[in-house]
């Protein structure tokens, strides 16, 4: 269930970021509660992981999937465009979050 909770904190924070731009500076009241619902669901389900993963572990992936996550959204629903550097780093990400879950043993709680 830890990776369960994790990718929802993931999901509900890129949702909230998203809705971020949208509610032009909380001046908007829809968009404005998804970001405090988000925000409020992200930090929730983040709270349960690190019950049994390490924080810095717990943090990277969240960080990291994020701000890929993030970079798409911006993509698709702004059309903010990702240059070819953008790109590169992105893969390193990515890069990381994988070694971190496949070979390191720091995602034991500690």
């Amino acid at each position: 269930m830890t990776y369960f909770y994790l990718l929802i904190a993931i999901i509900a924070e890129v949702i909230a970021t998203t809705a971020l731009k949208a509610s032009a500076s909380f001046t908007k009241p829809v968009p404005s509660l998804v970001v405090v619902l988000g925000y409020a669901c992200a930090f929730y389900c983040l709270s349960l992981v690190l019950r049994e993963m390490s924080v810095g572990v717990a943090y990277a992936i969240w960080c990291g999937l994020g701000i890929v996550l993030i970079s798409l959204s911006a993509l698709i629903f702004y059309g903010q465009k990702l240059d070819t550097p953008a790109i590169i780093g992105l893969g390193l990400i990515i890069a990381g979050v994988f070694v971190l879950n496949v070979f390191s043993s720091s995602t034991a709680h500690a």
